[in-house]
């Protein structure tokens, strides 16, 4: 049976290499990190993913996850609106996660090179690019960053938060033991000064700043990532999770498309080691797959993202969050 190389060992990399090991395929994951660590993420799972996970058999082994019902959006002053998710969540902490698949991947025998960085071409036979999303330093005249850090001491009106700013927006769920993640996406003009990352997570002089003036940090937990793309691209060649295509972070969708994607690379790259498809047929199987599955709502996601930071979006984003809520969280689903 041919071997598979994924570059990467996120939640995409790790669920793609444990289903693949179920097949008896080989295979080597390359992760440039370690586990547990944490990482900017919105730890917020909805959506066809959680399907995902359960047909791969995954779900019931995330010990850790709280089932999150209910979701409220706040301006800088006001709530906007709370509403009951229309298909219950999980939250679970990526310290966690991360830490638990790979744990799983190594019992389904699978060779796992923590702290190591995969140096032969990444367009190989054989090669899956779980890289996570390709950094861009600027765009359309501003830089793009993720900030992340754990809380306690924190009430929240519902189990997902999301409070929009001018510059960019913050979301916050409830986690196991009282924990509370909070995760924004902002944006700053090339040459702005810096702030430091729990001080521009605060949205100073806001409702959220308010909320969190007595909050406890896990200062281990602050995280942070530059060059995020502003808008969802497709990539080339054979990925799966944020490496194809990275959704809005607004729409809480990302870690479900990085299951789904991995669920769909499956049975292309499981006939590929058997010898009975090509490369090339697997990657075009792969693509056409991923592209029914995501296209739809990544258009959704790009346009809401647009119209959120347009000079129209600052006026009307809340009324049109509160009326047409639920309809666009099918659409990004």
């Amino acid at each position: 049976m041919k071997p598979i190389t994924i570059i990467g060992g996120g939640l995409a990399g790790l669920t793609l290499g444990i289903a693949l090991r179920r097949e008896h395929v080989p295979i080597t994951i390359w992760e440039a990190g370690d586990y547990p660590r944490h990482r900017v993420c919105g730890e917020f799972i909805s959506g066809q993913g959680l399907q995902t996970l359960t047909r791969l058999g995954l779900l019931a082994n995330l010990g850790g996850a709280r089932v999150a019902a209910s979701a409220a959006f706040f301006s800088n002053t006001n709530r906007i609106f709370r509403q009951i998710l229309p298909q219950e969540a999980i939250c679970i902490s990526r310290f966690n996660l991360d830490a638990r698949l790979a744990e799983s991947f190594r019992r389904e025998g699978g060779e796992l090179r923590v702290n190591s960085r995969y140096k032969s071409p990444l367009h190989n036979e054989g090669v899956v690019e779980a890289t996570g999303r390709r950094a861009q330093a600027h765009a359309n005249g501003f830089q793009w960053y993720g900030l992340k850090a754990h809380t306690t001491n924190v009430a929240l009106e519902a189990d997902l938060e999301v409070h929009l700013h001018a510059d960019g927006y913050v979301g916050m769920c409830r986690l196991p033991e009282g924990r509370v993640n909070v995760c924004g996406l902002f944006r700053r003009e090339p040459g702005d000064k810096p702030c430091s990352p729990l001080e521009r997570l605060m949205l100073t002089n806001s409702l959220l700043g308010t909320r969190l003036e007595h909050a406890l940090w896990n200062h281990e937990s602050v995280c942070a990532v530059a060059g995020l793309p502003p808008y969802p691209r497709f990539g080339e060649g054979c990925r799966v999770g944020d490496a194809l295509a990275m959704p809005a972070p607004l729409t809480g969708n990302g870690m479900s498309m990085a299951f789904e994607s991995a669920e769909l690379a499956v049975q292309p790259l499981v006939e590929f080691a058997r010898g009975s498809l090509t490369w090339d047929s697997a990657m075009l199987g792969i693509r056409a797959a991923q592209r029914k599955q995501f296209e739809a709502r990544l258009k959704w996601s790009a346009l809401l993202h647009k119209f959120l930071f347009s000079s129209a979006g600052a006026v009307l984003a809340p009324a049109i969050a509160a009326l047409c809520w639920r309809w666009l969280f099918r659409r990004t689903r």
